[in-house]
């Protein structure tokens, strides 16, 4: 099999984390700090381009009070997200779904000797404790797990992706990154990485000209049908 690794996202495609996790998490955690501000998912889909909760926060805050200052901005935003982890973590994340077909090709994958490794804009500790949750028996197997703190994902280099392809020991032509948004893709197709892009309700529509694939779920395709579709 000509296929060596695949990287993974994770918000939206490994699990669809967004509706029923990180919205009522971040809502939870601004009515616990007496914040007027509650997200509706068509709110929430609309703030797609500004990448991730921290800066949607930001965002937020300086709409509801334009007065307060950086200083002021960064700690209170760093009091929210502290508080939208933990309710992630502890009280959504045990009912999210994953999506349909991610196991099996994790699995297939496994058995193929190709490695496992994900890439995410979101923070390690929620991605880990999703995999580990979710997918007890592949965990292990994954490796590297490149999250928010191991740099920036979306970065005009693509500097996690890079990281990742290197960390891997695999060249572009054997590698295939499983995304979901726009963003993600076009981080990957900035590294050169080919791209096959499983778009869910949070990113339909979204421009993914120049994917090798788009489709609505994994669970259509074996792995060699993704390396037949995908690799040069």
């Amino acid at each position: 099999m000509k296929l060596k690794a695949l990287i993974f996202d994770v918000d939206g495609t490994i699990a669809n984390t967004e509706h029923r996790g990180h919205l009522p998490a971040c809502n939870e955690a601004f009515a616990a700090l007496g914040y007027p501000i509650h997200w509706t998912w068509e709110e929430f889909k609309a703030m797609y381009a500004i990448p991730g909760n921290a800066l949607r926060m930001r965002t937020a805050l300086t709409a509801w009070n334009p007065s307060l200052t950086a200083a002021q901005l960064d700690e209170r935003v760093d009091q929210l997200i502290a508080l939208k982890k933990k309710f992630y973590i502890e009280k959504y994340l045990p009912d999210l779904p994953l999506r349909e077909g991610v196991v099996e090709i994790m699995e297939e994958a496994l058995t193929r000797g190709v490695r496992l490794a994900v890439v995410s804009m979101s923070y390690e500790v929620q991605v880990n404790a999703l995999l580990s949750r979710h997918l007890p028996h592949i965990y292990p197997h994954l490796s590297p797990i490149l999250g928010r703190e191991s740099g920036p994902k979306t970065a005009p280099d693509s500097p996690l992706y890079r990281r990742c392809l290197a960390e891997l020991g695999a060249s572009l032509e054997e590698t295939l990154v499983i995304e979901d948004s726009e963003e993600g893709f076009e981080a990957a197709k900035r590294a050169g990485i080919p791209c096959a892009v499983m778009y869910n309700d949070f990113t339909f529509g979204k421009n993914f000209a120049g994917a090798q694939l788009v489709a609505r779920s994994l669970a259509f395709f074996t792995l060699e049908q993704l390396e037949a579709l995908c690799l040069p």
